[in-house]
Parts: C-alpha cells; structure tokens; sequence
C-alpha cells in the first residue's frame, strides 16, 4: 500500500467520522434540555476533523499554479 492510499483511507474515515458526529450535534439539539458543554466539544472535534480532512485533500490533490 503506498502513501496515497494510506492517505485516502484516512481521509475516507475522517470524513465518515465528520458525517457521524453531524448526526449526532443534529440529535443533540433536538433534545430539550441539552448538555450545552458537550455540544461545544462535538462542534470543536468537527472543526478540527475538518481541518485535518482539509489538509488530506490538499496533499492529495495539490494545487497546480498555472
């Protein structure tokens, strides 16, 4: 397995575990009352999941300058 597909798979997770927590923020505030303290840290863990998804991408498919 080479670099570029060890960097697809990670991605390929990244993205599902980003899916997953948007259904579960959704879930969460749904509900009445709310843990307004664990919505933050699910929000948080997105953004960074994002951020780290971001980069994949980037290494994968750099931007050509023409």
């Amino acid at each position: 397995m080479n670099e570029q597909e060890i960097l697809q798979q990670k991605l390929a997770s990244l993205r599902i575990e980003h899916r997953d927590l948007d259904d579960v923020i959704a879930r969460i505030g749904e509900q009445a009352p709310y843990d307004q303290l664990q919505l933050q840290r699910l929000k948080k863990r997105k953004l960074a999941l994002k951020d780290q998804i971001t980069r994949l991408e980037s290494r994968l498919l750099p931007d050509i300058i023409a």
